[in-house]
């Protein structure tokens, strides 16, 4: 018996773990099927041909006065704006603006809020 096991004992190690690869048929299912909330929205409007469906780009100041001030849209009653008051800062002034308000910058330039289409 024990001559059995030994002769049998060096064909079952050579034989070893045998892998093989499968292709699979089915590829990943589109990504606006597995899209929820606002993923699924964002999809939505870029197939829309709305490119920038949350308003995110970046805005360039216009005069800046009191009476002129560079317009900001937006979606909710309070927003954060950003301001480069210089061409080659390095830092960007942060303030919050509210609807129905305008507010200056450090730099002087004049800031208002109002209101965007909101994205369906």
């Amino acid at each position: 018996m024990a001559a059995v096991i030994a002769r049998s004992l060096p064909h079952t190690a050579r034989r070893g773990v045998q892998l093989t690869t499968v292709r699979f048929a089915k590829m990943m299912a589109d990504p606006f099927e597995h899209a929820t909330g606002l993923e699924k929205k964002e999809l939505m409007a870029k197939a829309a041909g709305n490119d920038n469906p949350f308003d995110m780009r970046v805005y360039k100041r216009v005069s800046g006065d009191q009476n002129s001030p560079t317009v900001v849209p937006s979606f909710c009653e309070r927003r954060l704006v950003g301001c480069i008051c210089e061409e080659d800062a390095t830092c960007i002034n942060w303030m919050w603006l509210d609807k129905g308000e305008k507010k200056r910058c450090e730099c002087g330039y004049w800031f208002q809020l109002v209101d965007a289409k909101p994205m369906v």
